[in-house]
């Protein structure tokens, strides 16, 4: 049985946030994939289902972002799992938006929701980082992760959360390989060898012919040769 834990902030309050990108993914994965109703547990809220093979349960905590570690260490001790069966889904500054990346163990890096998860189950298990950029200077920081996605982010933010769904039935069967190449279907999508013309293009001018510079007593002589 594996855990995905989607960091996040409860409420409708924090519901659009950049800060709740992990919310996000695992609503989509739910929907996606026919998990059952969401339900309070853990001090959060659950789902449970199946992705391939891989009995999964989703894992959104309630007891906001600084103390997501409370939450997902009653869940994992209940079932009597190892940290390498979470995987936690955050939001990463150090990414470009729409960039998305695996990680196992390290670090917390100053994230609050990866501190506390550290400070409740150690830090082997795996995250996956979801970028949502940099304001520029770190003061900027908590307004940032605390408002809204703009308009301009909701496609990048669409094709994301669309790849993390078409991705973690590999995810769960710990293909992080697989699950990228699923996220980059998504975001950054092959394009087609062939180009069609432009519906108001027109065709090229034909060449010129040369300018014939022969005389007339020349040409008459060609035209019998």
């Amino acid at each position: 049985m594996h855990i995905f834990v989607g960091l996040g902030n409860p409420g409708p309050k924090y519901a659009g946030n950049r800060h709740n990108i992990g919310f996000m993914a695992l609503d989509r994965i739910a929907d996606d994939h026919g998990f059952g109703p969401w339900r309070s547990k853990f001090q959060g809220q659950i789902s449970e289902g199946r992705l391939g093979s891989a009995k999964v349960l989703l894992l959104k905590p309630d007891t906001f972002m600084n103390l997501s570690g409370q939450s997902v260490g009653e869940a994992m001790r209940f079932y009597k799992l190892e940290p390498s069966d979470i995987t936690v889904f955050h939001d990463e500054l150090d990414l470009a938006p729409g960039k998305v990346r695996v990680k196992m163990g390290g670090g917390h890096a100053g994230h609050n929701g990866l501190r506390s998860i550290h400070g409740h189950i150690g830090e082997a298990y795996k995250r996956v980082r979801l970028g949502i950029g940099h304001p520029g200077r770190k003061d900027l920081v908590s307004h940032y992760v605390l408002h809204d996605f703009g308009k301009a982010d909701q496609e990048w933010l669409d094709d994301v959360l669309r790849g993390v769904s078409d991705g973690a039935p590999m995810l769960a069967q710990g293909d992080s390989g697989k699950f990228l190449n699923a996220v980059s279907l998504r975001t950054n999508p092959p394009r087609s060898s062939t180009t069609k013309p432009k519906a108001d293009s027109k065709p090229a001018d034909p060449a010129p012919e040369p300018e014939d510079t022969r005389s007339a007593m020349q040409k008459l002589m060609d035209k019998f040769r």
